[in-house]
């Protein structure tokens, strides 16, 4: 069969066994799209099918597009990486290191050793956690009765450090406030900044924290799966009136448009002509950037917005300026030194720059990690490689 045989049989049996709603999934190499497809229903139950242009909350898929906007201005000089970051925005130099809870549940906290810098902020290594998946995160804002990060309310990113700048990895906020740091070095919006720097230049235009009307036409609605593996639709949005733009999660998007910012990283920094990134930046964020430091598994302290989630268990993984990098070849096929992230909802990207080709792949489903939807897409890339062979 061929590369769209193959995946479209794999999609499309995947939606008639009930495994996920709706699904689109499309890959490229260097000279373009080698592949695309859209399965099932936008809603569970609905009439609206899914498409290409189906719009998605990307979730942390965001995070790459916030650390590529912040090294275009490392490029011009605006940005230092290894400075403290409270430079530009100063309410960082109050922040302070979790150390516990007191007998009667305040929380004990101390100075760090030093100070966060941007490196720290775009590696994961600032010593920011989420409350997904830290139980004492998960209590200091019970303690606190903090708003979610998903709330876009300022008070939600008040929190204190699990350990000091630069001690280890862990997953958390670090580009929530990166995007404030790219604000304040601007001048502008997250939002207004990665329009103009990046996703207008891209020609990426269903691609915004804010939904517009016609985006809405086609929104695909979130999906949560209970505990016996029964999909439910829900209720889920990111604020459209936020106090501050996610730039750690914030970005709604369709998966032809990622498709484009897989495939500028791929050309180095550029696409159809029009550079957005040096080589020699694209280069640097695509090198690892936390030495003999890991990237660890995500145990959940919330079970119904993720699962315990670890990609490729076994293979070693180090952080880049924006990526997660495979240090070894993985059980996909994906070359060392394959860059990737993913979204809450389920939504995920690859891009390996030996071989020159990348994917992206979107359903709408709580809660992470799902194994239905990460089974899939893991499915999806291996097709993609066999069919390279």
């Amino acid at each position: 069969m061929s590369l769209t045989q193959t995946i479209d049989s794999l999609l499309s049996g995947a939606i008639a066994a009930g495994d996920v709603p709706g699904v689109v999934a499309v890959a490229a190499d260097r000279s373009g799209v080698i592949y695309q497809g859209a399965f099932g229903k936008r809603t569970l139950g609905g009439t609206q099918p899914m498409t290409l242009d189906t719009v998605g909350w990307m979730a942390s898929m965001t995070k790459p597009i916030t650390s590529a906007g912040a090294m275009q201005l490392v490029e011009q000089g605006r940005l230092q990486l290894d400075a403290p970051a409270s430079n530009w925005v100063p309410e960082l130099a109050a922040v302070r290191v979790l150390e516990g809870f007191d007998a009667s549940g305040r929380p004990r906290t101390r100075p760090p050793k030093r100070p966060i810098t941007p490196r720290h902020l775009l590696t994961h290594t600032a010593g920011y956690g989420y409350p997904i998946w830290s139980e004492d995160l998960k209590r200091y804002y019970e303690v606190q009765k903090l708003p979610a990060t998903s709330t876009c309310q300022n008070a939600s990113l008040r929190v204190p450090l699990l350990f000091d700048p630069g001690a280890r990895w862990n997953y958390g906020i670090n580009i929530e406030w990166l995007g404030k740091v790219i604000e304040a070095v601007s001048g502008q919006r997250l939002s207004v900044y990665l329009a103009k720097h990046l996703l207008e230049p891209l020609g990426m235009n269903d691609t915004a924290f804010k939904i517009t009307p016609s985006m809405r036409a086609r929104l695909a609605k979130l999906h949560e799966r209970d505990p016996g593996g029964m999909l439910t639709p829900i209720d889920f949005e990111i604020p459209q009136d936020p106090e501050f733009d996610m730039g750690g999660g914030g970005l709604y998007s369709t998966v032809p448009d990622y498709l484009k910012f897989v495939r500028m990283i791929l050309g180095r920094g550029e696409l159809a002509g029009i550079r957005v990134l040096a080589p020699e930046t694209v280069d640097l964020m695509s090198r690892n950037h936390i030495g003999e430091l890991s990237v660890t598994w995500l145990k959940t302290a919330m079970p119904a917005r993720s699962n315990d989630a670890e990609f490729f268990p076994g293979v070693a993984k180090r952080w880049g300026l924006g990526f997660m990098i495979n240090q070894e070849r993985a059980p996909t096929g994906r070359s060392a030194g394959g860059l990737t992230w993913a979204g809450l909802s389920n939504a995920y990207f690859w891009i390996d720059p030996v071989k020159g080709v990348g994917g992206v792949y979107l359903t709408q489903v709580f809660p992470f990690a799902d194994h239905k939807s990460l089974g899939l897409f893991l499915e999806f890339e291996t097709a993609v490689y066999r069919s390279l062979a």
